[in-house]
């Protein structure tokens, strides 16, 4: 009966549902009008359940069989009187409740005790707490949607994206979430990890044969982080995985916080069906830090340092210089002073402005004039009075189109970036669209003194 049935579920469901989720099961019997199965996993159980309980119970009639539902249970290895597995499992039936139509599911109390283990999450760092975040008014929007979903409360999001560039701050309101929901709610199972942790894992869950396990270990979780989702973009089977784990887990009403190096739509090479998802909740940019932030961060951390040496002296005028100086990256910017207060305890020397520029000066040098593209578009679309989303949208208009030519004239004279680059920083346009705008605004520049003006404005807003 059972073979004839598997033959029209193979047909009725497709030949990859019929081998992924019918062939794993293990029929124990028929008793009473109901289907007893093994599995060998709880959450290859509960899918068989909610997605085929029906389609098998029909074709099992359509075999000849006399059955209203099926029960899983899941299968336990019995053992010899030395403790050595025995070949079959075999274990016995319990009563539950019917979850769906013909179904009846039993995979609770019977949890093998490697589904109740510890997640393997990523580490995470100590520092990146809540109370170590620096907060101003590039990152206030990030720093509240992730204290609203470190609370553990209703979903009011789902994802929270989190996206800016290096050293902006993302990675360490991850891991403040975490820490948070695990101080908050120790049974909470959160799991963070890499996108490229997430694909390794993958990768190696299919050479070992162990996809169910890794099905199950995603699935499972209340909260999933994955951070630099961008890696994943390009590798079309972890994107598949990636795919049905994300929507899984929001059917399930599980919260998912997600961090990247540039917006959804941005990020080339992911699927469309997964940037839409991705854009389904709240979708916050980490901004570029001002010189209030920065010299925040740089106070707080001379605090720390402080803490574990009160001899430490550092002169006025060394923190403003640095905050000034070094603009792009927090991480540099931090670095810069665990190397001046290493230097200074190390010899024994109160840290002058003088003594910065000596012990920085490479990072000064390499951190001059490292503008970025998005900063250049947001100060062009500050001066003109038009929205950002309108500098890199599809309309032509005059007033977006000149204001938008001046934002890639500046972005090929000031950056580093290949026109294709900057091409898709303004709205995926070709790079024939770039060497147009350059070409029209140098044009413009000798006869048109206003316009003129506003690059010499605009080249000193963004060198300050």
């Amino acid at each position: 009966m059972w073979t004839e049935a598997c033959t029209g579920l193979r047909d009725r469901i497709g030949r990859n549902n019929f081998v992924t989720w019918i062939e794993p099961l293990q029929l124990r019997g028929v008793t009473d009008g109901v289907l007893r199965f093994s599995v060998p996993t709880r959450f290859l159980g509960d899918w068989v359940v909610r997605h085929f309980a029906e389609a098998i119970v029909q074709e099992c009639v359509r075999a000849g069989a006399q059955v209203t539902r099926l029960d899983v249970a899941l299968a336990r290895p019995r053992t010899d009187a030395d403790g050595a597995p025995m070949a079959r499992a075999t274990p016995a039936p319990r009563a539950g409740t019917g979850d769906g139509p013909g179904a009846q599911v039993d995979i609770g109390p019977d949890t093998p005790p490697e589904a109740e283990a510890d997640l393997p999450s990523g580490p995470l760092d100590p520092r990146f707490t809540f109370d170590n975040f620096v907060v101003g008014k590039p990152n206030e929007l990030a720093h509240a949607a992730a204290r609203r979903v470190a609370e553990g409360g209703a979903i009011t999001f789902n994802p929270l994206f989190l996206y800016g560039g290096v050293g902006l701050g993302k990675t360490h309101l991850m891991h403040a979430i975490a820490w948070e929901l695990r101080r908050q709610q120790p049974g909470l199972r959160v799991l963070y990890v890499s996108a490229e942790q997430f694909m390794y894992r993958f990768v190696d869950a299919l050479r070992n044969k162990q996809i169910m396990d890794f099905k199950q270990l995603f699935r499972s979780v209340d909260v999933l982080m994955v951070d630099d989702v961008q890696f994943i973009a390009g590798k079309e089977s972890t994107q598949e995985e990636f795919f049905h784990t994300f929507n899984a887990l929001v059917d399930q009403r599980k919260q998912i916080v997600i961090s990247a190096d540039r917006a959804p739509g941005e990020i080339k090479d992911l699927e469309d069906r997964i940037t839409s998802r991705l854009q389904w909740g709240l979708v916050v940019d980490l901004h570029p830090t001002d010189y209030e932030l920065r010299l925040g961060i740089l106070q707080t951390k001379l605090e720390a340092f402080r803490a574990q040496d009160p001899n430490v002296v550092v002169a006025p005028d060394v923190l403003e210089f640095l905050a000034h100086k070094i603009t792009t990256n927090v991480r540099v910017l931090e670095g810069a002073l665990t190397r001046l207060h290493a230097f200074a305890s190390l010899v024994g020397r109160e840290i002058t402005l003088e003594l910065a520029q000596d012990c920085l000066a490479d990072i000064l040098r390499v951190s001059e004039r490292r503008v970025t593209i998005e900063e250049i578009q947001r100060k062009v679309a500050e001066h003109y009075n038009i929205r950002l989303s309108d500098m890199i949208g599809p309309k032509r208009v005059r007033t977006l189109a000149r204001p938008r030519q001046v934002a890639m004239y500046l972005s090929k004279e000031l950056t580093a970036k290949s026109l294709p680059d900057i091409g898709r920083r303004f709205g995926g346009r070709d790079h024939t669209t770039i060497i147009h705008g350059v070409r029209k605004v140098e044009e413009l520049v000798a006869a048109d003194p206003q316009l003129a003006e506003d690059l010499r404005l605009l080249r000193r807003l963004l060198s300050s």
